[in-house]
Parts: C-alpha cells; sequence; structure tokens
C-alpha cells in the first residue's frame, strides 16, 4: 500500500477537517498550530500534533517538513501562509497545497512554489482528504456530500471469481452497478456474473468505503 505521509499547518475550521478525515482513512498526519489550546485539543485524534508558528523555519526543519509527501497550508493569516509556502518550496516538499483567503493570495502563493490552491471550507476539506489518498482521483466521482462512484479495473486476483465470491458488499460496502466491457456496459450484473480481466466495474458506496475499496484492490 502507497502509505503518504501528510502535514497540515494551521488547524481552524478547515485544516483540522481535512487532518482529521486523512486520520480516520489510516493515514500519518502532523498538525500544527500556534495555538497551543488548539493543539492540545486535537493530540489525542492525530498521528501528531505540535504547537509553533508556521513561519519559524527552525521548527519546519525540526519536524522534517522535507520528508513529508504533501503538505497542506490553511492557516488563516496571510503573512504565515506565504512564508509557509516560500519555506515549504525551499525545504523541496514535492506537493503544497494551500488554502486562499482570496485571488490575490492564491496569485502570491503560486508564485511562492503552491501546487494546488483550495477556496472553499467544510465540505471541500473532506473531498480534498478523499482526493489525496486516491490512486486514481480522476475516477472517483462524488455524487452527493458523501456517496460516490468508482471506477476501477477488475483487480487480478479477482478474475474468475463471480461479484458473488468477490464478497465486495459485505467486505467493503460497496456495490457493483455496472460492469464496461469493450463498448458494451452490463446494467447491474447479477451476482453470478464471473468477472473478466477486460472488465471495469462501476461501483457505488459512501466516499470512505469507495477509498478503502480501491486501496485494498492494488
Amino acid at each position: 500500500m502507497d502509505k503518504k505521509n501528510f502535514a497540515v499547518l494551521g488547524l481552524g475550521r478547515f485544516g483540522r477537517n481535512v487532518a482529521l478525515t486523512l486520520e480516520e482513512l489510516g493515514y500519518n498526519v502532523l498538525g500544527v498550530d500556534k495555538d497551543e489550546n488548539i493543539a492540545a485539543d486535537l493530540a489525542g485524534s492525530l498521528t501528531k500534533v505540535v504547537s509553533f508558528d508556521i513561519r519559524d523555519t527552525h521548527a519546519l526543519k525540526e519536524i522534517g517538513i522535507e520528508d513529508f509527501d504533501v503538505v497542506i497550508i490553511a492557516s488563516k493569516n496571510l503573512e504565515a501562509s506565504l512564508m509557509a509556502t516560500m519555506l515549504c518550496k525551499e525545504f523541496k516538499v514535492g506537493k503544497i497545497i494551500v488554502k486562499a483567503i482570496d485571488e490575490r493570495h492564491a496569485k502570491m502563493a503560486k508564485r511562492l512554489g503552491a501546487t494546488e490552491m483550495i477556496f472553499s471550507e467544510r465540505d471541500t476539506a473532506r473531498r480534498l482528504a478523499r482526493r489525496l489518498v486516491s490512486k486514481n482521483s480522476s475516477d472517483l466521482k462524488e455524487i452527493d456530500d458523501d456517496i460516490g462512484i468508482l471506477n476501477l479495473k477488475v483487480p487480478k486476483k479477482f478474475v474468475g471469481k463471480s461479484l458473488l465470491e468477490a464478497n465486495w458488499r459485505e467486505d467493503f460496502g460497496v456495490n457493483v452497478i455496472a460492469i464496461k466491457q469493450g463498448e458494451g456496459l452490463l446494467v447491474s450484473p447479477s451476482p453470478r456474473h464471473v468477472l473478466a480481466a477486460n472488465e471495469k466495474i462501476f461501483a457505488v458506496g459512501k466516499s470512505d468505503s469507495l477509498i478503502n475499496f480501491e486501496r485494498a484492490m492494488n
């Protein structure tokens, strides 16, 4: 399993929701906030929580910020957000996602090294967290706040097995609603349908369940 490490700098409403959702999905999450009370409140919910000013170069180096696959900068303080973006770039962090206050903030952050910008709040926070841990994010489509459809190739270990034998509904809480066979589409397939290597399945379920299903299939 591809185990990414995430750091969330700024634990306001957006940062908190991203961090908690990633943690719920089984990933290692470091949370950072200048407010010691906020850090203390989340100490038991994240892999690790520390309190310092994200503009502090020494503190970022101490936590090994360069070792994180993704850093999400969610500070509401414009100066702190931009400084942290620049420092993460200097530390050669590969993916730097910044929660932008406005378009001006977004433009400046991009110039300083941000690889992606986010504008909205809680709902986007949860969608972002789910997308970050999906290897085929473009194949996961949310149709409601917590329901999605995932399409992926039939995993090799299930080729030759029926849907009933695969038992995905029981094991992962997802339902196969269609199967693509070349140019054709089999809708509401029978539980006795035998899966083939050249097929793609379309599964519906809660977004968290679909993420866990996809991870298990890789």
